[in-house]
């Protein structure tokens, strides 16, 4: 299968060298090549503040936190090259160099990324802070199937009448700090998405990394539906370990999101929200026990229940006051994280 999709990529690569005569953005729209000369060609910038607070239960305790401030340049710097860079001055606390790509678009529906960027892989793991429904992200987005690296996507858009798209790249499969290693084995990902219907999505994944000796092997399925008010989503995530260095990992996240128009005061809606989530015992592949060599758990065998209100200042995620309660469940060889307990989360977050 490494083969088959590093010949894909060489397949492809070819028509990068074929100019388009359609100016295209980043997000694939046709520009109009005289605004391209004036205004729209300089650089957009967008961010996204996230500030919560949380109370844990169990402790009794509490403290603010500035989740995300995150800072992006976009735009085009020829018809068909686009760009984005992506820095987040507090992760938790910490600053994170994101994004940091060049984009081609040499043919009608296909896209050519070099550079850092979340690999295409999953539903909920590809979405941005502004686009999370919950304040604190499925155990699928944070633990389980959350990527970012560097290296080389390609993406395809069908001319089907039903909509498709394909993403597959090439990465380094040691992480955004890490990249001066010399890699023998291939680490790749690879997602298509398919619209059956209105409101209907279908997403599969697949994603092979190898930090370090183990290699570890994704597969993820996913859908969602939205109907009115509804937005209604699922996702099964499983992973295996070579060398049977681990026991296999599986992953649910499930949710329902019911959207209530308010047509009185400064918010345009109301959320209900409700989600389950689960994962096995899981472990990073690079963490092992100093006497036997053995890998070690990371993340212990969990279940959640989510339930929230979110109210909006817009129709779209723009400006949103979240208040959540999580409600873990462990299982009894399982050790609890203070941050991973029962919680009430209260969250602002402002797109711009």
């Amino acid at each position: 299968m490494k083969k088959n999709l590093l010949l894909l990529l060489i397949a492809l690569l070819p028509l990068a060298t074929q100019a388009q005569g359609k100016a295209i953005n980043e997000d694939g729209k046709k520009i109009d090549k005289e605004k391209l000369e004036g205004k729209d060609y300089l650089p957009e910038v967008h961010g996204t503040i996230r500030s919560k607070y949380e109370y844990q239960t169990e402790m009794g305790a509490g403290r603010f936190e500035v989740r995300n401030a995150r800072i992006s340049l976009t735009g085009n710097i020829l018809p068909s090259v686009a760009y984005k860079a992506e820095i987040d001055l507090s992760d938790e606390g910490e600053i994170k160099m994101l994004d940091a790509y060049a984009r081609i678009f040499p043919l009608k529906g296909l896209t050519v990324t070099a550079g850092q960027m979340r690999v295409p892989f999953t539903i909920d793991a590809h979405r941005s802070p502004h686009q999370q429904y919950f304040a604190n992200r499925s155990f699928i987005a944070k633990q389980v199937g959350n990527v970012r690296d560097v290296g080389l996507t390609l993406g395809y858009k069908l001319p089907t009448d039903m909509p498709v798209s394909i993403e597959a790249g090439l990465y380094n499969g040691s992480g955004l700090t890490n990249q001066k290693v010399w890699h023998k084995e291939v680490n790749y990902s690879a997602k298509a998405e398919m619209f059956l219907t209105k409101g209907l999505n279908l997403t599969l994944s697949v994603q092979a990394i190898q930090p370090e000796d183990i290699r570890m092997q994704s597969y993820d399925i996913g859908a969602y539906y939205e109907s009115g008010r509804f937005h209604i989503e699922g996702e099964y995530l499983y992973k295996t370990y070579s060398k049977n260095a681990f026991d296999d990992v599986q992953s649910v996240d499930a949710f329902i999101n019911y959207d209530l128009p308010l047509k009185n005061g400064p918010f345009t809606k109301m959320s209900f929200l409700a989600r389950y989530d689960m994962m096995t015992d899981q472990s990073d592949a690079k963490t092992t026990d100093e006497t036997t060599g053995a890998l070690v758990t990371t993340d212990y065998k969990r279940q959640r229940l989510t339930g929230g209100i979110t109210f909006s200042l817009s129709k779209a995620f723009r400006t949103d006051l979240r208040l959540n309660f999580e409600k873990y469940f462990y299982a009894k060889h399982s050790i609890a994280k203070e941050s991973e307990q029962d919680k009430v989360v209260l969250e602002l977050m402002v797109r711009f």
